[in-house]
This record gives C-alpha cells, structure tokens and sequence, in this order.
C-alpha cells in the first residue's frame, strides 16, 4: 500500500489482484444483490484511490480497505433507503388521493395536465392506477425495468403534483 501511495501502479494491481474476491465477497454477503455489489464495489476501489495519499502505515491494509468497504456499504444501503421511503411516500400520496366529485371538477387533473406528461408517463400511470398493476408487471409491458418503471411513474406524480399545486395557488391569488 506505500508503494501504491507513492504513485507505483503495480503495487496497485497486486494489492486489487489479492483483495477483490475478499472484498466482493463481503458486499455480496451483505447486499445479495450481484449489481448493487458490483457498484459498491467499485466505489471502495474508487474511495480507496482517492485516500491512498492518507494511508498510514501503522494500520495494516486489510482491516483499512475494509473499513472502507464497510463504510462504501452503509452509505449505500442509507441511499437506498432514502430512495424508497421517496418512492414509497409518493405512492401512498398518489393511491389515497381521492377523486373529486363531478361537481368539483376544477380540482381533478385536466387534460392539459396530463398532456403535459410524456407519453411513457401517462402509459405507465394508466398501467399502474387504473389497471393497478405491479412495477414488475408495468416493467414487463413496458419493457423496461422494475427500477425505471417505478422512477417514470415518480416523475410524471412529481410533475402533477407541481401542477396542481401551480393552480391552487393561483386560485388562492384569485
């Protein structure tokens, strides 16, 4: 690890060469998710480059590296976890929203509202809403993934929710 430190490539190689399968193992234990760990993964090689300058030699390179990879982990799972309570409260906002009654038609979203949405948004709002079916199942007709799927239909509420908060305010003003 000096020697890396120092600037020697090779030193570099043999430290990766010797630790990756350690290191990957551990995520992949963790995370049971082959490219979740691949992408933590590299970011421990990406944070142990951008540290090697700090590396001091009273600490052996095993537990430091792992450190690392312990650290890269968590910041991850947190990351995630803050992604989904986001998609999570967005759903619940979106599947308790109550449609307005005929004769409160002002509040419901207009046809310009939703065409202001892309078409893959408003397919997969009417895939998710009014066939009710899963992320998997929207991915599935969509061709697309679970992930992707579930991000459009985040994006086109975010979109409508700008909107009509966009018109209750002017109706406020008004």
């Amino acid at each position: 690890m000096r020697a890396y430190a120092n600037g020697d490539m090779e030193a570099f190689q043999a430290l990766y060469r010797r630790h990756k399968n350690r290191i990957f193992g551990f995520l992949l234990t963790k995370l049971k998710n082959q490219s979740e760990t691949e992408d933590v993964f590299q970011t421990v090689f990406s944070k142990l480059h951008a540290a090697r300058g700090r590396y001091r030699r009273e600490i052996p390179f095993l537990p430091w590296v792992f450190t690392i990879a312990r650290n890269a982990l968590i910041d991850h799972i947190r990351k995630k976890e803050t992604y989904q309570k986001h998609i999570t409260t967005s759903e619940v906002a979106v599947e308790s929203y109550v449609e307005p009654s005929p004769d409160d038609l002002s509040d419901s979203i207009s046809i310009a509202e939703l065409s202001s949405l892309t078409a893959t948004q408003r397919q997969a709002l009417e895939f998710r809403f009014n066939q009710g079916l899963s992320f998997e199942e929207i991915a599935e007709q969509m061709q697309t993934s679970a992930e992707n799927s579930r991000q459009i239909i985040s994006r086109a509420i975010r979109k409508l929710r700008k909107l009509m908060l966009g018109k209750e305010m002017s109706r406020e003003r008004n």
